[in-house]
This record gives C-alpha cells, structure tokens and sequence, in this order.
C-alpha cells in the first residue's frame, strides 16, 4: 500500500471556489491546507479571460487580475498550492480514518489522506466530438477555453475567418478573442430563434462589429483535410449551407467536471449532472464538500468564489466535530425549470428546548437556490410542493425569464418542509 501523507483539508482545484475556500480555512487556522491543481499556475478559467467583468462594481478587474489576487490571497493567509498535481481517484484507507486521494505530480505519485476534503473541479465545454458534429479531423477546431489560452496565454495564431457556434455571453467573448487574434468572425451560429445575451450586446456585434447573427441554424459537417475548410450548416427551412472558414469555435454547452465525483460515489444530482449537495453544501459522503461550477454550470466566478467561502465555513464546522447530515430530501424540478442547487434538504425535528425565552440563538438563514429554465418564462411565479401540499409561492418580476440568467428562490419555506415528507418539487407558472 503507497504511505499516506495526512493533511488536514484538501482542495481539488485552484480556480475561484477553490482559492476562496482555501484562504478562508487558512486564515482560520484549519490547520494544513492544500490545493492541488493540473494546470501550470492557479486561478482557474479567469487565467485566460482577458476581458474585464470581474472583480466588484467599485473595484473592477480583468480575469487574470482577479485569478493572480485570488491566488495571492489563498498563500498569503497561508495555504499551500501544488500546480501540475493531478488527482487520480480514492483510495480506502479505513485506517488513517479519512479521505484518501491518489495523485500524480512534478515528484511522482503520492497518496494524501485529508480529514476533509473539498472538490472544485468546476466545469468544462463539450467539444466538437461531444456534441457528435461529423466529419473530417482537421486542425483549426477548438472550444472557448482552448481558444482563450491560444490567444491569451501562448500567443498563437489561430487562422484567418472563424465561426462561432452558439450566442451565449461566452459565445460573444469568443467572438472578441477571434477579433483580438486578428482573425475575421465570419458569423455566430445557433440554433435558437433568438441570441441568448443581452439585446444591447448582440446588437452591437451585429451592427458596431458587422458580425452577422444565424438563427434557426445547426452546423451539421466539418471539411476540410489538414486544415478545416468550411462548416456545413442548416437553415430551420430545411436548406444547407456552406461557411467557408478555417477555424470553428464550439462555445457554451457546459457540462461539471465531475469525473471525480462520480469515481468517489458521490451521488449526483440528474439536473445539475454535479453532486448533489445540501445547503451547506455537504455531499453524499462524509467529509467531502463541493462547491463552484462544479454544482452549476455555469456561473460566474464571483458566484464560484462565494460558494467556496461558504463551503469553508462548513468545513469547519465538520472539524470541529459537527455531525454529518443524513441524506435528507431531494428537491426536484418540473420543466421548463432546468435545474436547482442546493438540491438536497435535512429539516430540523421539532425541538421543545429551542421554545420559551431561553432559546437559543438561531443559525444564519442559508443562501437562496439557484435555477435555470430551459425556454423563456414571462412574468415567472415559482411554486414549491411536498406530497401534493404547497409549501411555497414566489412572483419573480414583471420580466421574461431568459434561459441564460440566473434565477433565485428563497428560503424562508424550509421550515416547513416535512422531515418523513416526500421529496420536494419546485415548478414554474
């Protein structure tokens, strides 16, 4: 058996959830901290995100800007971060009472057991083959992420004329890389009705930029031998289309990176496709957290960086010596609602020491569940039952929900969410 070197918490991941859990158990003294991460330097997927958008309204930042402080802040508080170090599955190891994880590093394969641990894997694009476009293998094919670090941080040239597919916010930021490469956008590519980010800057691109905009579109067939030539597409009428062009962008279609996860026997959630996680956002098993885009994907990172501050927090609570919760209540939803986190509830019993004017204080409410809808939803009303009984019903606004926003349900109707009940649904009217 490989020796087990001991740590106290292990943070798969080095993106925003990652370094903000890490520097917040670090800097309360959670003992030794870790965070072990594949790529060559930490801060995750804003690394490579030249643009602005990060950071606060009143401090604004670049992505690499807002990765570098991140990062700075996790060693600074005192947590050690080991880059191209890649976890490659669990080990039981009942005698060291811990998580034991297998790695793979610049000094060769180690074995680290952790008393907690907290998985911050985020999410990944689906590629070309993924999304079962056929055709030929030619070079010039690439995803969001590969395009960025080409661009951002290796300096190469990417061709000449390139199509996007998809009309998502990252659809559009790849758009700018393909511009800030020197390269021509031929045209965004989706096949929805309508470009899936604000009005304003799809009619920028459109007008400002001269990008045009293919609705109602699917790229059916690459060409091309060595080098791609050109992208089959298809109209919504049936016609078919030939894009000449020698670089293709695939953007959106995120999926969690949850290989991991699926390899501890975590359970997953089927709308989220990550762990399912409680409130605090504990997993199936005991001692391990999740938190980021790993849950959701995708969020933004300020959304990830949160979650993992909260993830921190429960961790201590776990060395503390807080109980483990049961496995507790999914909560579902109905379509066109796409999915929900946190997923998984634990209802507190009934406690006659907690009435009367001694009670104790009561913890901080928990953060609102996210949810995403699969088509727009005009003036949303969201509804929360347990075995055919409402729990809940929420207005979201005069607006139309738009797929690619993110919605937000409160919950102040967990109390009454029965502890022997069914599981809970929540639909949209």
């Amino acid at each position: 058996m490989t020796p087990v070197r001991q740590v106290d918490v292990l943070v798969v991941g080095a993106g925003p959830a990652g370094l903000a859990a890490a520097a917040r158990l670090a800097t309360a003294g959670a003992g030794r901290v870790e965070v072990l991460e594949r790529e060559t330097r930490p801060g995750g997927v804003p690394r490579h995100c030249a643009h602005g958008g990060f950071g606060t309204w009143t401090r604004p930042l670049t992505g690499p800007r807002y990765a570098h402080l991140l990062a700075e802040a996790a060693e600074r508080a005192g947590a050690v971060i080991r880059t191209r170090t890649t976890v490659l599955d669990w080990e039981v190891a009942a005698a060291f009472g811990a998580n034991v994880l297998l790695t793979v590093g610049p000094d060769g394969p180690e074995a680290l057991g952790a008393r907690a641990v907290v998985l911050a894997t985020g999410a990944r694009e689906r590629p070309r083959a993924a999304r079962l476009v056929p055709g030929t293998r030619p070079a010039g094919v690439y995803t969001t992420g590969e395009l960025q670090q080409a661009v951002h941080l290796f300096g190469q040239r990417i061709g000449t004329r390139a199509v996007v597919v998809g009309a998502r916010d990252v659809s559009y930021a790849a758009a700018r890389t393909v511009r800030t490469a020197g390269a021509e956008v031929v045209a965004l590519v989706t096949e929805h009705p309508r470009a899936r980010t604000s009005p304003a800057r799809a009619r920028s691109a459109r007008l400002v930029q001269g990008i045009p905009l293919l609705t109602g579109t699917t790229v059916t067939e690459l060409l091309g031998h060595g080098r791609l030539s050109g992208v089959r597409v298809r109209h919504r009428d049936g016609r078919t289309t030939v894009l000449p062009c020698d670089t293709v962008v695939f953007t959106g279609d995120f999926v969690p990176d949850h290989e991991l996860a699926r390899r501890g026997a975590l359970d997953l959630d089927p709308g989220t496709r990550g762990p399912a996680v409680h409130t605090a956002l504990h997993t199936s098993r005991p001692g391990v957290f999740a938190a980021g885009n790993l849950l959701h994907a995708v969020e933004p990172a300020g959304t990830a960086a949160r979650e993992g501050a909260r993830a921190a927090a429960a961790v201590l609570g776990h060395l503390g010596g807080a109980p483990w919760p049961r496995p507790g209540i999914p909560v579902t939803v109905e379509t066109p609602l796409r999915w929900i986190t946190p997923n998984r509830l634990t209802p507190n019993r009934p406690d006659p020491n907690r009435s009367g004017p001694g009670r104790r204080h009561p913890a901080a409410p928990p953060p609102p569940h996210l949810l995403r809808i699969d088509a727009p939803l005009p003036r949303p009303v969201l509804y929360v039952h347990q075995d055919g009984r409402l729990l809940h019903r929420a207005r979201l606004g005069p607006r139309t929900a738009q797929p690619h926003h993110t919605l937000t349900l409160g919950v102040s109707w967990h109390g009454r969410v029965d502890p022997e009940g069914g599981e809970v649904r929540v639909s949209a009217g």
